[in-house]
């Protein structure tokens, strides 16, 4: 078996060629890792920043984007210059005694992350058609099968499935902007940077939490090796710049995704008095109330397409997480199966005592 990161797709994606071809020959990696910059964990943040504050906060969504844009090009840096992903690297560069309890911090991290992706897919599926969340978070399992499929297609079928979601959701938010029809110079305003304390504080260390997302760092080291380059100093270094132009290009598009959110939150809630709404489901019904049935279904169709691009990628970072750090050589499926349970059984608990277990508070 490869020991290499992904190791059916390592190196499948030919960058041999010239121009414009060249460039997209790289583009692809980053977009993938960007849809954990939009995920459901993003809304509530964005949506609570939004109601509370108006357009207050949208620097903070700025200077967390300027953030991730240098996290993620460092990760990607390592994967090209290197040849490792960050789990493969940190078994390396530690001793052996902290692999374990690292491998668990990542699996942890993922799973927390994976939850509200999970959840957040699941009300989507709740707003949209009426369907139970219990049975929505079972629906979101059946992603592991997805990803299976589109990855044995290659690369970069995953690719353009993945962006055809970004896609979805950034239409969506384009389509939410004409809704409800800001005014651009009250939201331009929000990017001038202002004093925090108190929950103004909190939501922007919210914010900044949900944004900047580990597992991120795990899948864009290794995607990035998908592509074959010449490695010499002058491939390398080529390699470095195309793919911080797309980072830079994918992660502003996220940008664009969560200061919708939030614009969308500041103009509907804030505007209209509506100063604590912080759930998805509150805000889809005042989005309903306010503008009629239009929003909140371009709103759920979102939600949807958030929910199931970053479940995906989230199995796919899993999956990375395991073999670097255990450096298991064990069938696709079943790692992917593995990594999927981690998050589906929480959530599924979860739902059902929600749902089904009435617990009384004196």
């Amino acid at each position: 078996m490869k020991s290499e990161s992904l190791s059916e797709v390592h190196g499948s994606v030919s960058t041999n060629k010239k121009g414009w071809r060249k460039m997209l020959a790289f583009f692809g990696p980053a977009y993938l890792v960007s849809v954990g910059y939009m995920d459901p964990g993003n809304w509530a943040t964005d949506i609570a920043g939004g109601s509370q504050f108006g357009y207050q906060l949208i620097w903070v969504l700025l200077m967390s984007n300027l953030m991730a844009v240098l996290l993620q090009s460092l990760s990607a840096r390592l994967g090209i210059v290197r040849g490792m992903d960050l789990a493969q690297a940190s078994k390396n560069a530690y001793p052996g005694w902290a692999n374990i309890p690292l491998y668990i911090l990542a699996e942890i991290a993922i799973a927390a992350c994976d939850l509200a992706e999970i959840v957040g897919m699941a009300i989507g599926l709740n707003l949209l058609f009426g369907l139970p969340l219990f049975w929505g978070i079972g629906i979101t399992a059946l992603d592991t099968l997805l990803l299976l499929f589109i990855l044995n297609k290659g690369i970069r079928i995953m690719e353009s499935f993945i962006i055809s979601l970004v896609f979805i959701i950034g239409l969506s938010f384009l389509v939410e902007m004409f809704i409800v029809a800001p005014v651009y110079t009250n939201v331009i305003k929000g990017f001038i940077p202002s004093g925090l304390s108190g929950d103004s504080l909190y939501i922007a260390i919210g914010i900044l939490g949900a944004t900047v997302m580990p597992h991120n760092l795990y899948l864009h080291s290794s995607l990035v090796q998908t592509r074959k380059f010449e490695r010499s100093f002058e491939g390398m270094k080529n390699a470095i710049k195309l793919n911080f132009f797309d980072t830079v290009i994918a992660l502003n598009l996220a940008f664009f995704v969560n200061a919708s959110i939030l614009v969308l939150a500041a103009t509907a809630f804030y505007m209209n008095g509506y100063f604590q709404v912080a759930e998805i489901q509150d805000a889809s019904q005042l989005l309903d109330n306010l503008f009629g049935k239009a929003a909140p279904t371009f709103f759920a169709i979102a939600l949807i397409a958030s929910g199931q691009s970053s479940t995906i990628t989230g199995t796919l970072a899993g999956q990375i997480v395991m073999e670097g750090h255990l450096n298991l050589r064990i069938q696709p499926w079943l790692r992917r199966f593995i990594t999927r349970l981690l998050a589906i059984v929480p959530a599924l608990v979860t739902i059902y005592f929600l749902e089904t277990v009435r617990w009384e508070f004196p």
